[in-house]
């Protein structure tokens, strides 16, 4: 049984951001209704399908349940009222405004349930120029500053993460904010609404050190050096791998270990400070001395020195990587119809409750008529409303 076990969560979102987050309470014990257009919400169809799902959408909707329910029609918009009665979570991240639109404003979900946790997911927030544009991660990356902390360092031209990062970081920080607001609640009685625009979440995420150059307005320092010594990749003589030295200890060890000892007192290396400022130099200095080495040989030499290393695995080597295996972080389960399906373990371990995958990603209005239901509707009825198609049920 989970932490948030006894938690009804109304998930309206789409894509990444909100998703992710309603699977992360979910995780923890949330009962998540995924509530989605009759055609199922765009991510369902993005990506290759494996019997009808794919990956990406599987991974970001586990542990829910979809009802499919038309939120145009007067019928749709009373089941929703129904289900946020007895909700404790309503998450949407639909643009500015649509929300009201559609007659789901805070003031009139709080006259059906006035201690609901409303949440509401942005991309720019909710006032300012960029506010009602459309917005997808890249968006996200270009304008918070992202793609120039990935810039190359040669030709100084912008990259961009290849990975769905503001997305994800504006989930982490939802399902955390989501969780205080529960715990005001229980300490108060009120619920609260909750506004998160993912631009104000990534440059935030971003700032301890990728803007550590604009911290103190009076200190004049070159912003693009500030995070120059976090590309740490070295070339072995048959591979690459990573080191890390931060302390003066670390880079003793690893001088040491390099057989370089006359580099330990090198004035362009002897504090943090120095070799900070000669980040560059000291990174060649290093490679050269690491490319005289097979791989397996000097991760287990720096190990034994305690310097921080580890190999650079791709993607499928990770799954077998004895850390990965003893840590049991992949959870691999036979799911029918799907047959080994492989999910990344919610990280959060708790020890005096559960953090699980419970349910597979649901197909589209698998759980319609479960859900209706629930909500007092009879067999008929369902009927009716598929029907009238106000809702549908998968198959």
């Amino acid at each position: 049984m989970g932490p948030l076990n006894g938690i009804k969560v109304i998930d309206l979102t789409s894509m990444v951001s909100g998703p992710v987050a309603a699977m992360m309470l979910g995780d923890q014990g949330a009962e998540v209704i995924k509530v989605e257009p009759l055609a199922g919400e765009q991510l369902r169809h993005l990506g290759e399908p494996h019997n009808g799902l794919p990956s990406t959408f599987y991974s970001c909707n586990r542990n829910k349940k979809s009802l499919a329910l038309n939120l145009k029609s007067d019928q749709g918009k009373q089941v929703l009222g129904r289900l946020l009665e007895k909700a404790d979570v309503l998450l949407q991240n639909f643009r500015p405004g649509a929300i009201e639109r559609m007659g789901f404003s805070e003031e009139a979900v709080r006259k059906i349930n006035p201690s609901i946790i409303f949440v509401s997911i942005s991309g720019f927030g909710e006032s300012g120029p960029y506010s009602h544009k459309r917005v997808y991660d890249p968006i996200i990356q270009g304008l918070s500053g992202a793609a120039d902390i990935q810039a190359n360092r040669e030709t100084g031209r912008p990259a961009m993460f290849r990975i769905i990062l503001a997305d994800k970081v504006s989930a982490l920080t939802a399902a955390q904010a989501i969780s205080s607001a529960l715990f005001y609640r229980e300490r108060s009685g009120e619920g609260q609404h909750i506004r998160l625009s993912m631009l104000e979440a990534t440059i935030a995420f971003l700032w301890p050190e990728g803007m550590s150059g604009l911290t103190f307005a009076d200190q004049k320092v070159d912003i693009r050096k500030t995070f120059s010594s976090i590309d740490l990749i070295y070339e072995t003589s048959d591979g690459h791998i990573t080191i890390s030295v931060i302390s003066d200890k670390e880079w003793k060890n690893i001088c040491e270990a390099l057989g370089r000892e006359d580099l330990i007192q090198d004035k362009r290396f002897c504090s943090a400070l120095a070799r900070r400022k000669n980040a560059d130099m000291r990174r060649e200095v290093i490679g050269t001395e690491v490319q005289k080495w097979a791989t397996e040989t000097l991760l287990a030499k720096l190990d034994k020195a305690d310097v921080p290393c580890a190999p650079l695995l791709d993607r499928t080597e990770l799954l077998d990587h004895p850390q990965i295996k003893e840590s049991h972080v992949v959870e691999r389960e036979q799911v029918s119809g799907f047959g080994e399906v492989r999910q990344a373990r919610p990280a959060a371990r708790f020890s005096l409750t559960e953090s699980a995958i419970r349910l597979p990603a649901p197909r589209l209005g698998e759980h319609s008529r479960e859900i209706l239901a629930t909500l007092g509707f009879s067999e008929k009825e369902q009927d009716s409303l598929f029907e009238a198609g106000v809702s549908r049920q998968y198959g």
